[in-house]
């Protein structure tokens, strides 16, 4: 352990972070120093069941139904603002006021769309090109992973 300096408290604050919002993994950096926590996630243990009689079959619905856009999918949109970070989105300056956009309203570039909140600091995020807000995927109080798209603006 020589020369490794651990900061117990940050430690203590991200795993904290990990339980309030349900996340696995968070991760900070400063400078030369670089914090993972990850929590493993509860086992799974399967039930075995009796043997059951066989279901009647269902008629497949008449049209296919097409699945919501994977998150991964809309990462990738040429619109969307991804999150820099793991923590907390927060649509609204405080509960009192109003949200900072809303579908449908024109943005600017460099306009604060939400805030995320980590390690106790609230970080603004702000539109990267002026543009339409298309479509809001987070409400507030979502917790958020990195990279996780947020916002699309077109």
């Amino acid at each position: 352990m020589s020369g490794l300096l651990v900061d117990a408290d940050a430690i203590r604050a991200l795993a904290e972070i990990l339980t309030d919002t349900g996340l696995t993994e968070i991760e900070i950096a400063e400078k030369d120093n670089r914090i993972r926590v990850v929590k493993a996630p509860a086992p799974v243990q399967a039930a075995v069941a009796p043997a059951a009689v066989a279901p009647a079959p269902v008629a497949a619905p008449a049209t296919p139904v097409a699945a919501p856009a994977a998150p991964a999918d809309l990462a990738r949109h040429p619109g969307a603002v991804n999150s820099p970070m793991v923590g907390v989105a927060y649509l609204n300056p405080d509960p009192s006021s109003p949200p900072f956009v809303t579908e449908g309203q024109i943005v600017s570039a460099g306009q604060t769309l939400m805030l995320i909140e980590a390690m106790k600091t609230f970080n603004q995020i702000k539109a990267p090109k002026a543009g339409t807000v298309k479509s809001m995927l987070v409400a507030s109080g979502d917790p958020v992973e990195f990279g996780q798209p947020l916002v699309i603006i077109e």
